[in-house]
């Protein structure tokens, strides 16, 4: 049997910040793109997609990998789940991690743990190692307002090399649903990643 390949990796990372919509649909398009997906949770995600969405996942990391990539009808190989305190995964070091890092969505606490480098569990290494090495790192902060602190922390990181891409829908493809909504921001997100997306027309087209 013939080598599965993919057009490239990226290491998708969701905590708990309201908007777990985001996170899963954009796990779920980068798989239909043919991107191997390295994927880590946050205990406070687990939660925020039990509460927000129709989606309940098993407590196993085993069991939990294996229902996002049946779910999402992903190739064998192409999804991986790591736990937080998997040191010993490929994104908690620069040899090893995926070129991107995206974390969507992005909670305050999050930000602040990366801004001052952390690295208390995976989710925040991976961030550390993103900076450290010069690899593309984007961070998907819902909330609102913003206060000084997280506006500071996002200054701070935008400094450092970080893309900040808020989940700030907009409105000029006249959305129809809460999921036109959702995938406006995921498309901002794929075109960042240089990953090729229909869920928006480039401006201008159409």
């Amino acid at each position: 049997m013939p080598e599965i390949t993919f057009s490239k990796t990226v290491t998708l990372a969701i905590t708990g910040a309201s908007g777990a919509q985001y996170g899963l649909r954009l796990l779920q398009c980068l798989l239909a793109a043919r991107v191997r997906v390295w994927l880590l949770l946050s205990d406070a995600a687990r939660i925020v997609i039990d509460t927000e969405t129709e989606v309940t996942l098993p407590e196993d990391e085993g069991q939990t990998e294996a229902f996002l990539r049946d779910l999402y009808a992903a190739e064998e190989g192409q999804l991986t789940l790591f736990g937080r305190r998997d040191w010993f995964s490929p994104v908690a070091s620069g040899t090893g991690a995926a070129s991107s890092l995206v974390i969507c969505p992005a909670s305050g606490g999050t930000l602040s743990a990366i801004a001052c480098g952390a690295s208390n569990n995976l989710i925040e290494r991976a961030a550390d190692v993103a900076l450290k090495e010069r690899r593309q790192l984007i961070l998907v902060p819902r909330e609102a307002p913003y206060s000084e602190i997280h506006l500071e922390n996002m200054l701070k990181l935008t400094r450092m090399g970080a893309v900040v891409l808020p989940a700030s829908p907009g409105f000029y493809q006249k959305p129809q649903t809460v999921e036109d909504l959702v995938d406006f921001v995921v498309a901002r997100i794929m075109s960042q990643l240089d990953v090729e997306q229909s869920l928006l027309p480039p401006w201008g087209d159409g």
